[in-house]
């Protein structure tokens, strides 16, 4: 590491030596003349009440991604607050900025949809204001991920900060939290087991406080996916947002983040193949979303990483699901921050872990494990030899229905469906589904296979969370509680059930999705990792030149900028312009 930053120069200073790349020295506006450049520039934020010994200090920008629509991020005056403390006791100066926020239900057409933009905001963000490092506060799903992107295509040191998970409620007597009890209850009311006025009370009731969601759905996964990277403090994945403990986390973030600045540990230097290989490790062991592995991909391909899934689905048939939480267990987020949170998982995949990475600590994984010190007596946490589930949450299906991948969560399903073969019923796309899906006179039984086409990056567009296909209303009333699901797009990591989700190529662009019809029979084997469409090749040939796919368009803005450069699945979503340039390497490597 370097040596910490000197004393800055007076505000006169128009020097041309590595101070004059720090601080408010950073980044000049252009005015031909950098002497005033600086002179203007201090003059101005000297109106705000600043003086030159603050203004001398490292300067630490903070993410402000608080919103009126964002209740995930409820808790963020009080974060900012804590993480300025920290700044500012470790000599540094805190200026808090705003981006885009986007919340999972408050963004239409899916908050997926605005995710690059958000990344691209806070990427031009850091590069356009100066600073020596900055702090990312994000929680709700897409946030996190869109912050790492955009950091980690910014280059300067950057350490994230999670808003924290919500308290869980209760419904007559029973602990409910947001949001596999959402999707469970709603099933109910579907299925006529319980009326309006109970889904009205326990509506009340599954969001307890702000914060992010209470079980290991995409926020809860992309908490302990950061802390597996090691681009937070070490115990900043667990804590509940309303805690003091949050709080404490938030200071030590700011105190940090001047570290990092002064020993500029840029962000390239974290996000490492190892740490990406560690961040996999633990998607499969806490049952995570399934948008881990998109997010996950995204990030790594700013930094030139390619995601080899083939090789996560090795780890997976060697890693086992430890964490019994909700939708895979029968825990919530408060109770894995009880059983001593990431330090208590990490300590049990020790064994499996590139211990070499380095953290935003400067200290490596491995010596921030042995720091945590001894376990203790838990059970949320299962032993390495007792698993919940002996396999990796997340399997990796081929097939010519999806030469590309697709994936399923196989410790959320049914087991008695993971060898299944059943004869199809068809949705051409989203509206198609929901006029059709709840007739009395819809041909479809328990153990036939929904496909859902045309929900994926391009066909929606943003690959909404829709592949949770809701079962149909004639099969709920007779208590099929599962049924084989299949489509393009992706589901919320709260979600459960047998569904294949991420089906690439997707329908939009002419994958052999687009030419599924109903009756056609599929057959899926999980332990095969077999997706496959018993429809000879002729007939699909035949079927593509009948009805050739067209693919979407728009006339404008950023629906047009959308369509024309995001990627499928298997790359991460992403805008293909925004990706490193150069492939510097693969991961993970085993």
């Amino acid at each position: 590491m370097t040596a910490p930053l000197p004393p800055a120069p007076s505000a006169a200073d128009d020097n041309t030596s590595d101070n004059a790349h720090t601080g408010l020295r950073k980044g000049l506006t252009n005015y031909g003349d950098n002497g005033f450049s600086l002179f203007l520039r201090k003059a101005f934020i000297k109106g705000a009440g600043y003086t030159d010994s603050a203004l001398d200090r490292p300067v630490i920008g903070i993410v402000n991604s608080g919103s009126a629509y964002n209740p995930c991020h409820g808790n963020m005056p009080q974060l900012l607050e804590a993480v300025k403390r920290g700044v500012m006791l470790a000599g540094g100066l805190p200026m808090d900025f705003p981006t885009i926020s986007i919340h999972e239900s408050f963004s239409q057409p899916t908050s997926m949809y605005l995710r690059n933009l958000m990344s691209m905001d806070t990427e031009e963000m850091i590069r356009a204001q100066p600073m020596d490092a900055v702090v990312l506060i994000g929680g709700c799903d897409k946030t996190v991920p869109a912050q790492l992107m955009g950091a980690a295509s910014a280059g300067i040191p950057a350490i994230q900060l999670i808003t924290g998970s919500m308290l869980t409620g209760s419904h007559r007597s029973e602990r409910v939290g947001a949001c596999t009890d959402c999707r469970r209850y709603w099933a109910r009311f579907r299925a006529d087991d319980i009326g309006a006025e109970e889904i009205a009370d326990v509506n009340n009731q599954l969001v307890a406080s702000v914060g992010t969601c209470s079980v290991m759905g995409t926020a809860s996964t992309m908490a302990c996916l950061a802390e597996a990277l090691g681009i937070t403090v070490p115990g900043g994945a667990s804590p509940p947002a309303v805690t003091a403990d949050r709080m404490r986390i938030a200071e030590l973030t700011g105190t940090q983040a001047v570290q990092i600045a002064r020993e500029r540990l840029t962000i390239d230097r974290i996000l490492t193949a190892d740490a990406f290989e560690n961040a996999m490790r633990v998607l499969l062991a806490i049952g995570g979303s399934t948008n881990g592995i998109v997010h996950l991909t995204a990030i790594a391909g700013r930094l030139g990483f390619d995601v080899d899934l083939q090789a996560l689905d090795r780890m997976g048939r060697e890693t086992p699901v430890l964490l019994d939480l909700k939708p895979s267990g029968q825990h919530y987020m408060e109770d894995f921050h009880r059983a001593g949170g990431m330090a208590t998982l990490l300590r049990e995949l020790k064994p499996l872990l590139r211990l070499d990475a380095l953290t935003v600590t400067g200290r490596t994984l491995g010596e921030t494990i042995d720091d945590a010190g001894p376990g203790f007596a838990q059970d949320v946490v299962r032993p390495f030899a007792d698993p919940i589930y002996p396999q990796g949450s997340i399997a990796v299906l081929r097939g010519n229905l999806a030469p590309g991948g697709a994936i399923i969560k196989q410790s959320a399903a049914d087991a008695k469906l993971m060898e299944h073969e059943g004869r199809a019923v068809v949705f051409e796309d989203a509206e198609d589904l929901a006029s059709r899906i709840d007739r009395d006179d819809l041909d479809v039984a328990a153990d036939d296979i929904l496909v859902l086409k045309r929900i994926g990056p391009k066909g929606a567009p943003g690959m909404p969370e829709a592949g949770y296909i809701p079962i149909p209303k004639k099969l709920a009333r007779l208590g099929v509680k599962d049924m084989v699901r299949i489509s393009d797009g992706r589901m919320s990591g709260t979600a459960f059930g047998t569904i294949v989700l991420h089906v690439t190529p997707e329908a939009a662009v002419g994958g052999p999705l687009a030419w599924v019809q109903s009756g056609d029979r599929i057959r899926l084997s999980v332990a095969a990792r077999e997706l496959t469409l018993l429809v000879p090749d002729a007939t699909l040939a035949q079927r593509a030149q009948q009805t050739p796919v067209v693919e979407p368009t728009a006339e404008r803005g950023y629906h047009k900028l959308f369509l024309q450069t995001v990627t499928q699945a298997d790359r991460g979503v992403d805008f293909d312009f925004l990706r490193a340039a150069q492939t510097t390497g693969t991961t993970p490597r085993s």
